[in-house]
């Protein structure tokens, strides 16, 4: 029977079987070699049988010996290693976060080797899926969540900015061109690529800008806006979108603005989100200042990107619905 067994008197055996001897054991296990030999004896007196046997001052597992030992030494490894991965697992620090897919893909992957680089003894995980957490059924540190920052009974603080202005390829904008002179005329000739999850689509600047007319349709939408972005560089049409995502894009001349006609939307878009306890996390607090100064350098960039072009900056505060009224900064950026 199992609670039959001296699994102390299986370890001195199985050290001796594998180190060839009584003192290698006892020195490894740290008792005498005295101690060692008296568990032997119990434990062939429990089997039975002799276990070693010595010829010319070797000791020498007999064949019931060398049945036990089998056993005993790969079960001891076996042992072994989990204790090890059990201490691994307890000294490793583990950082879980939830992001959207795109930005995760476009804007935090890019970056991420300079977070490991402040925080290398911890073990990171991110979930790119477009679904919110659920703080007190998950486990979770934070989301990195795109929005308003307005989430009911959690901690939020923004981190990074929107840019929000039509795109195309240049070779799109040259055919609009060749169509109209007027920004106007060309979207409404033109094929409007939808990013059905951004905050500011384009029922909602249409009205704004009072561009409507009976060609003004968007067949072509997506619920990611990395794809969305990739139909438009291959020329497929205007998209509504966010120099967040499409930087280097931009900055490539593989998108270019529509018109510098246009002003651009700018507004806090992306949250460090997280009940108010978890801020108390040394990770959580590494991570937010992290993303801090990583979202103001983004920030500025793009700005200068965006003012390179020759476009206008203004900031937009209030509601973001169809026919809702811009609520500029004191100044706008040129």
């Amino acid at each position: 029977m199992a609670h039959d067994l001296n699994l102390n008197a299986m370890n001195y055996f199985e050290a001796v079987a594998r180190l060839g001897g009584v003192s290698k054991a006892a020195e490894e296990l740290g008792v005498s070699p005295s101690a060692v030999s008296q568990q032997i004896r119990q434990l062939e007196q429990q089997f039975g049988v002799r276990l070693f046997r010595r010829e010319k001052r070797r000791l020498l597992l007999t064949l019931d010996g060398e049945r036990l030992f089998q056993t005993t030494t790969q079960a001891f490894r076996m042992m072994r290693d989990v204790r090890s991965a059990i201490q691994r697992q307890r000294e490793n620090r583990h950082f879980i976060m939830r992001v959207s897919p795109s930005f995760a893909v476009r804007w935090l992957g890019p970056r991420i080797k300079s977070f490991l680089d402040i925080a290398p003894n911890w073990d990171l995980r991110i979930d790119a899926g477009p679904d919110f957490s659920d703080f007190e059924t998950e486990v979770v540190d934070l989301d990195l969540r795109y929005g308003e920052g307005d989430w009911s009974g959690l901690h939020t603080e923004p981190v990074v900015h929107d840019l929000v202005l039509p795109m195309c390829s240049p070779g799109y904008l040259a055919d609009l061109r060749a169509m109209s002179g007027d920004p106007i005329g060309q979207l409404r000739q033109a094929r409007l690529i939808d990013s059905v999850k951004t905050h500011y689509r384009w029922d909602f600047w249409l009205a704004k800008h009072g561009v409507m007319g009976e060609r003004m349709v968007y067949p072509l939408r997506f619920d990611r806006s990395s794809m969305a972005l990739q139909v438009a560089c291959a020329g497929g049409g205007v998209v509504l979108e966010s120099t967040t995502l499409a930087l280097n894009e931009l900055e490539t001349g593989a998108l270019v603005p529509l018109s510098t006609a246009f002003e651009v939307i700018r507004f806090p878009a992306y949250w460090i989100v997280c009940p108010a306890r978890h801020t108390s996390r040394r990770i959580v607090r590494i991570f937010t200042d992290w993303m801090k100064d990583e979202g103001r350098a983004h920030d500025l960039r793009a700005a200068q990107v965006i003012n390179d072009f020759g476009c206008r900056i203004r900031d937009v505060t209030g509601p973001k619905v169809p026919g809702a009224e811009f609520t500029a900064a004191p100044e706008d950026e040129a």
